[in-house]
C-alpha cells in the first residue's frame, strides 16, 4: 500500500516548437518561446520539431540564434536533464523530438517509426528517476506522420512500446499525433492509455492552427497515474509562438 508521501505530482507540457518560428515561418521567436515555456513551470516538457542544428537559418538569424542546439537553449538552467531524438536529417542540419525534465533522465532511446523514406519520425522514450521511489517514470515524446496509413502503423509500434513497459511503472505519452481524423483514441485505449483531456471534457482539444484552432492534433495520454487533470493555458502568448497550441496537465503518479 502506497503512502501519500510516495506520490509525485508532476506538471507536464507538450508543445510543437515549429523549429522556433511563428506560423508560416514569418519570424524567429525561440527566445519568446523559452519565456513562455518557463512560465508554465512544467516538470517535464515534451517538444516536437526541435532544431538540433541548421546552418543556413543560423546565418540568416544570427542576431538571435543561440550558440547551442535549440533544446539546450530552451532547457537553460531550469531543466538540468534533457534528451534529443534526431529524426529528420538534411544538408543544413537536423530536427526531431526533445524532452526536458527537472528529474534525472536515466536513459533514453529514439525509436525509429518512419514508414518509407519521405517522413522521418521517432518516438523518444525516456526513463526518468522518481524521488524516493525505485520505480521509474516512462515518458514518450511523439510526433506521428501526416498520412493516415503511416499513423496507423506508427500507433501499432507505439502500443508495442507501451506494452513493453512493466505494468507497475507509470507512462506519460505526449506530443503531436497529427490525428485530425480522431483514429488514435481507440487504438491507444486498447493498450491502456487514457487521454487526459478526453477523460475530462469528452474530446481532445483543438490545437491547430494555433491562432484559430480547428483540428485536434496534440494529446497527453497516461497509464498508471493515480490521478490527472488538464490545465487550461491562455491563448496569449502561445497563439503567435508556433503553429500548434500547447497542452498542459497535472499528473500524480
Amino acid at each position: 500500500m502506497f503512502k501519500k508521501s510516495d506520490q509525485l505530482k508532476l506538471r507536464v507540457l507538450t508543445v510543437n516548437t515549429h523549429k522556433g518560428f511563428t506560423h508560416f515561418n514569418r519570424r524567429f521567436v525561440l527566445p519568446e518561446l523559452r519565456d513562455a515555456v518557463r512560465a508554465v513551470s512544467a516538470d517535464v516538457v515534451f517538444m516536437q520539431e526541435v532544431l538540433g542544428a541548421h546552418e543556413k537559418l543560423a546565418r540568416r538569424h544570427s542576431q538571435n540564434w543561440p550558440d547551442t542546439p535549440h533544446y539546450e537553449f530552451l532547457a537553460d538552467s531550469i531543466w538540468h536533464d534533457y534528451a534529443y531524438g534526431r529524426n529528420a536529417v538534411y544538408p543544413d542540419g537536423h530536427h526531431g523530438n526533445a524532452l526536458m525534465s527537472r528529474f534525472p533522465v536515466l536513459e533514453y532511446e529514439n525509436v525509429d517509426v518512419s514508414i518509407g523514406t519521405v517522413e522521418k519520425r521517432g518516438l523518444l522514450h525516456c526513463r526518468i528517476e522518481r524521488p524516493n521511489n525505485p520505480s521509474v517514470l516512462h515518458a514518450v515524446c511523439v510526433h506521428l506522420g501526416l498520412r493516415e496509413s503511416h499513423r496507423q502503423q506508427q500507433l501499432t509500434l507505439l502500443c508495442e512500446l507501451v506494452g513493453s513497459v512493466p505494468a507497475h511503472e507509470p507512462i506519460i505519452v505526449a506530443g503531436d499525433f497529427n490525428d485530425w481524423r480522431g483514429k488514435a483514441h481507440g487504438v491507444l485505449r486498447q493498450c491502456g492509455l487514457t487521454d487526459v483531456f478526453e477523460a475530462e471534457f469528452g474530446a481532445a482539444p483543438k490545437t491547430f492552427p494555433a491562432r484559430f484552432p480547428l483540428l485536434r492534433l496534440d494529446r497527453i495520454y497516461v497509464r498508471g497515474a493515480r490521478s490527472y487533470s488538464p490545465i487550461r493555458l491562455p491563448n496569449r502568448p502561445w497563439s503567435h509562438l508556433s503553429d500548434h497550441a500547447p497542452l498542459a496537465a497535472e499528473v500524480i503518479i
